[in-house]
C-alpha cells in the first residue's frame, strides 16, 4: 500500500490531532461537570450535556484523524526502509 499524503503532512496531522484530543477532552470534561467558568455566565449554554456530547464527538473525529494519519506516517517509514527512490 502506498501513502496518499506526504510524510510531513502525516506527522503534522498526528501532532495536531493529539493536541486537539487532549484539549477538547479537557474542555468536554469541564462542561460535563458543569464547571462554573464555563456555565456560570449569562450567555453560557444551559444544556451542558449536549455541549459536552458534541465536544466528545469532535474528539472521536480527531481520534480517527490520528489513526489515519499515523498509518500514513508508518507507510512512509516502511517505504523509506525498503530503499525506494523518492523523486
Amino acid at each position: 500500500m502506498k501513502p496518499v499524503v506526504g510524510a510531513m503532512q502525516a506527522w503534522s496531522c498526528v501532532v495536531i490531532s493529539a493536541f486537539a484530543i487532549i484539549i477538547l477532552s479537557a474542555i468536554g470534561s469541564l462542561y460535563r461537570s458543569r464547571h462554573h467558568e464555563f456555565v456560570g455566565g449569562i450567555d453560557d449554554p444551559d444544556n451542558t450535556g449536549e455541549v459536552s456530547t458534541t465536544i466528545f464527538t469532535a474528539v472521536i473525529v480527531y481520534a480517527a484523524f490520528l489513526v489515519c494519519c499515523g498509518l500514513q506516517g508508518v507507510l512512509h517509514m516502511r517505504e523509506n526502509r525498503r530503499g525506494a527512490i523518492a523523486l
